[in-house]
């Protein structure tokens, strides 16, 4: 008897909504999801107690091992062999993009599918009122699961191409000597980029009146999404303004940007 594909997933909101979609078409399939994001902190080599330091010399976020058996599981599902597995991915978010970059060095030779939705449009249908507009399904994470079921986007996955198998190994090869402190999406790659990436972006969403932290990462996140791309998670940009913050750049009322909803921050007066 066959055994049912394993989904290789890159987010825990998209394992969980593609997991959802999956019980709701009575298909049996596993699937599995990587919990550490590789988008920022070492990736050369990208072992956990290192990253986990990273994390809280550089981020200043303690417990990041605490992931360390959901990785450690994830990755002997992801290359345990005899199985048919699907990765799923987009190139318009960067966690989903290292992710799945790291998975294929590791998986060698071996042979996989891949569902890529960089480029496909879903749509809402005629349920909501007004009808919205398709949108580009940046994540796999935010696609509702009843579109992933309508659709069937299980249906999309396609061998992957020696010749594109190759591309991406030399890709994440580069990425890797760089061991850059951020990876993000320009022109539909993944480049490495300086930790202070964001700052011009977070820079732009304060004000001269006291606001929360919460508001202003939310701000910058939505803009990037405006720009089609899932660049970076909140406690990046926390950090980020915690770093801001002690250069005299802003101003904060609070302990640590982290508690993003305690804190408030506007600019120098």
């Amino acid at each position: 008897m066959t055994r049912a594909p394993l989904h290789v997933v890159f987010t825990p909101s998209g394992a969980g909504c593609l997991r959802h979609a999956l019980a709701i078409a009575g298909r049996a399939d596993q699937v599995i999801s990587a919990f550490d994001s590789l988008s920022f902190g070492p990736i050369n080599p990208p072992d956990l107690p290192l990253r986990s330091k990273w994390v809280e010399e550089e981020l200043g976020w303690t417990g990041w091992h605490d992931i360390a058996p959901e990785t450690d599981a994830f990755w002997r599902e992801a290359l345990s062999p005899g199985r048919r597995k699907v990765a799923w991915l987009s190139r318009r978010s960067a966690m989903e993009y290292a992710g799945f970059l790291e998975w294929l060095w590791r998986m060698d030779d071996a042979p996989c599918d891949v569902v890529d939705l960089s480029e496909v449009k879903v749509s809402h249908g005629p349920e909501r009122d007004p009808p919205q507009p398709s949108t580009l399904a940046l994540s796999l994470g935010i696609i509702p699961t009843n579109v992933i079921c309508r659709d069937k986007l299980w249906d999309l996955a396609e061998p992957l191409h020696p010749a594109a198998r190759q591309r991406y190994r030399v890709q994440w090869q580069q990425l890797r000597s760089e061991n850059a402190p951020l990876r993000v999406i320009e022109s539909g790659e993944l480049v490495s980029a300086p930790i202070s990436f964001f700052d011009k972006r977070l820079l732009s969403c304060v004000t001269n009146d006291w606001q929360k932290v919460a508001r202003v990462v939310a701000e910058t996140l939505a803009a990037e999404m405006d720009d089609e791309v899932l660049q970076v998670g909140d406690i990046v940009l926390a950090a980020r303004i915690d770093s801001l913050v002690e250069s005299g750049r802003l101003e904060m009322q609070g302990k640590s940007a982290l508690e993003m909803h305690d804190c408030l921050v506007r600019l120098p007066q």
